[in-house]
């Protein structure tokens, strides 16, 4: 099996790890906008590039699974002598938290979950057909330039329109071939604990934008119903990529709530 790509920031003897996975684009820089700030706070930050997206080139089996993303996590954690580590995922990187803190529970202090869901919704199932029949009929770079249309809100998209611009150009530059985005869609597709929730007890920041295009925040919702430690962060904007588009304040909510976790985790 391939080696995954990962990076490691902030001091190495830091008393915590945060421990970053991006959503279906799958690419370490999506966190760009949370580097500074983690590493400013103290914490040792690690960045990994999912398998078969970005500078972790393999070619995916069709039967590839959310559980296979958390074991690939679990390499990173064993390589990087990690016992325990703050979990932070977004969309598809949130389901693989979840996955992890139910097949490794000891292995998560905390999980924080971006936009993120426990099952599937028609309504998310209806932009993914969409997004799938694009690829088939018109290639990677219909898929591409479409891309933004679901991550970012329409104001923001067009204030920073060259931005948007380059990130789809590197999109296209770096597309990580047909075969392994249907079979990473079709994973998270396939993807439902909903009724394992309760199973998980590891504190949780869930973070949804009440105007996010591609998954309801009424998915986030359900994940705070169903989970037993939770802290909520809701904000009105900011679409499904808001850790970008409001990264300011995104960041405090991520900070205070990892600060407060650690404040109150008993010593081993």
């Amino acid at each position: 099996m391939s080696a995954l790509h990962y990076e490691v920031h902030g001091p190495s003897d830091a008393a915590a790890t945060v421990l970053l996975s991006s959503g279906l684009g799958g690419s370490a820089g999506f966190w760009q906008p949370q580097l500074g700030a983690l590493v400013a706070a103290g914490h040792r930050v690690i960045a990994y590039d999912q398998r078969g997206t970005g500078r972790s080139p393999a070619a995916l089996p069709e039967t590839y699974a959310i559980e296979d993303m958390a074991k690939d996590v679990l390499e990173i954690l064993d390589a990087t002598n990690t016992s325990q580590c703050h979990f932070a995922g977004h969309a598809l990187g949130g389901l693989v938290g979840l996955q992890l803190a139910l097949d490794a529970p000891s292995r998560i202090a905390s999980l924080v979950l971006i936009n993120a869901w426990s099952k599937p919704n028609p309504h998310s199932a209806r932009c993914f057909d969409a997004r799938l029949a694009l690829l088939g009929a018109c290639g990677p770079r219909a898929y591409v330039e479409a891309q933004p249309i679901f991550l970012y809100p329409a104001a923001w998209a067009a204030e920073h329109a060259q931005r948007v611009a380059d990130e789809v150009d590197h999109a296209f530059a770096h597309f990580p071939g047909e075969a392994n985005m249907r079979a990473r869609i079709a994973a998270l597709r396939a993807f439902d604990i909903d009724a394992r929730l309760a199973d998980i007890t590891a504190p949780t920041l869930i973070a949804a934008a009440k105007d996010d295009t591609l998954v309801p925040w009424t998915c986030s919702q359900r994940l705070a119903d169903g989970l037993s430690d939770v802290t909520l962060d809701f904000m009105p904007h900011g679409g499904h990529a808001h850790s970008v588009t409001e990264a300011e304040a995104f960041n405090r909510s991520l900070l205070d709530f990892l600060s407060r976790v650690s404040a109150s985790a008993v010593p081993a």
